[in-house]
């Protein structure tokens, strides 16, 4: 499964039309939301009253065909409308609506491992990017590769060519399932999701092995020594958000209360700084583009670590820096981009020291603060860069994964607790080097960080 996204350049006739579609998406979802809550809260307050659960009022079918169902007895009253946009609209609105409600019970039920989920709430028309899906009809893309073909919308220019996806589908490799139209930064765009048959491909260096080290200063240091480093560009273009603010501020915006509509200045004015908003995020989906690309076109082995992205987002003295580094992101990216370069993707445990330990002797600090950017090891003097150091050792895991075989994830299990430098030694095979390492070999008897974290584990 893969998608293609694509710009498109709509007349301002074809804009209404999306926008009617998202709407009716919109509306369908609300509608749908309000049955459930409704009869939710019938059902609990009865529940108050004694009365016995076989005597409850009926509870409404949460699946997106038990949605459809209700709606389509009660669409004539509630959108008399609906025949003038697509059926597509509507079943976009009540499968997302099912798909929320499945994730909130699966949460609440423990089925779900991750983070809570909340109850759906109503989609706002201010407050929600507009998005309809399209799944049957007249879905292709024009023999000229820039126009595609939606239904009940016709023809659409593309701002750039589609050859990526025509090429494969004139080939016979690619089978185009849905498409998705979907207002982002004030363009819209559509995203096919196509069945793709990939052929098998192999890094440049299929035995090679890389540790990538990311952080907020340099945005990722490898294990080879090159070091790459973080753009910033959300902090670089602070300076334009704040005038673009301040600009937006003294027009005559919107006010729900009075019901006092926004001036074509503030339209345009807001629509400059979503526009500034939607030049970083290119910015920063380019950058990381590039740079997991070429680590999965390059490398046959790629090890990253599993970082609590959300834990660090608490600190709020380094959030913005997060989330503009991209840290999450690097490592999706990562996971499918290995998978189709024919390499693999080793993450490291999030409570592995990597740059505790010392890639020399593997000797492990117990404290180590932040402002230390030089890790200097009391066992065997090594004086190396700490980012550097921590890319070292993750290159150096690859060893226990193969020799473990304990799947995608090395170092499980991990002490929170670091230990003592020192207290752990074992002593490497003469003319041993951490796989990954450059340079000169560690002298004999040093140790390692597999003996390190099998120690740990004792």
């Amino acid at each position: 499964m893969q998608a293609y996204r694509f710009a498109l350049d709509l007349t301002a006739a074809q804009e209404r039309a999306l926008l009617a579609h998202a709407g009716a998406a919109r509306v369908a979802h609300n509608w749908a939301l309000v049955q459930v809550k409704a009869v939710l809260d019938q059902r609990a307050a009865e529940r108050t009253y004694g009365v016995p659960d076989e005597w409850l009022t009926p509870s409404v079918s949460w699946s997106r065909a038990g949605l459809s169902k209700a709606w389509n007895a009660a669409k004539r009253e509630v959108a008399p409308w609906w025949g003038e946009v697509s059926k597509e609209a509507f079943k976009t609105g009540l499968d997302a609506l099912a798909r929320g409600l499945k994730n909130w019970s699966d949460s609440r039920m423990g089925k779900r491992a991750r983070r809570p989920v909340g109850f759906p709430r109503f989609k706002s028309r201010r407050r929600t990017a507009p998005s309809v899906r399209f799944t049957t009809g007249a879905i292709r893309v024009e023999p000229d590769r820039m126009h595609v073909v939606l239904p009940r919308l016709g023809r659409l220019k593309l701002h750039e060519s589609a050859r990526k996806l025509a090429r494969r589908i004139e080939a016979g490799t690619a089978r185009i399932l849905s498409a998705t139209a979907r207002r982002d930064g004030g363009r819209w765009y559509v995203a096919f999701t196509a069945e793709v048959e990939r052929t098998e491909r192999t890094p440049a260096r299929p035995d090679a092995v890389v540790g990538v080290d990311v952080g907020i200063t340099r945005l990722a240091v490898l294990s080879t020594g090159e070091v790459l480093s973080n753009p910033r560009h959300l902090a670089a273009a602070q300076a334009r958000f704040r005038a673009l603010g301040r600009s937006l501020s003294r027009k005559r915006g919107p006010d729900r209360r009075t019901a006092q509509r926004p001036s074509r200045r503030w339209q345009r004015a807001a629509a400059r700084h979503v526009r500034a908003h939607a030049r970083v995020a290119n910015l920063r989906r380019d950058g990381l583009h590039k740079l997991t690309t070429g680590l999965a076109r390059e490398y046959g082995t790629v090890v990253v670590e599993d970082l609590n992205v959300a834990g660090m987002l608490a600190n709020r003295r380094l959030a913005r820096h997060i989330a503009d580094a991209g840290f999450g992101e690097i490592r999706r990216q990562l996971k499918y981009k290995t998978a189709w370069h024919g390499g693999r993707l080793v993450m490291a445990d999030r409570w592995y020291p990597s740059s505790k330990t010392c890639s020399g002797c593997g000797a492990v600090k117990t404290k180590l603060t932040l402002s230390e950017r030089t890790y200097h090891c009391a066992v065997c003097g090594l004086v190396i860069d700490r980012d550097y150091n921590a890319a070292l050792n993750l290159a150096a895991l690859v060893a226990e994964v193969d020799t473990a075989g304990s799947g995608p994830v090395a170092a499980r299990g991990a002490d929170r607790k670091t230990q003592l430098a020192g207290q752990v030694a074992v002593k490497r095979e003469p003319g041993a080097t951490p796989v990954g390492q450059t340079g000169t070999v560690p002298p004999q008897g040093a140790t390692t960080s597999h003996a390190l974290t099998q120690a740990h584990r004792g």
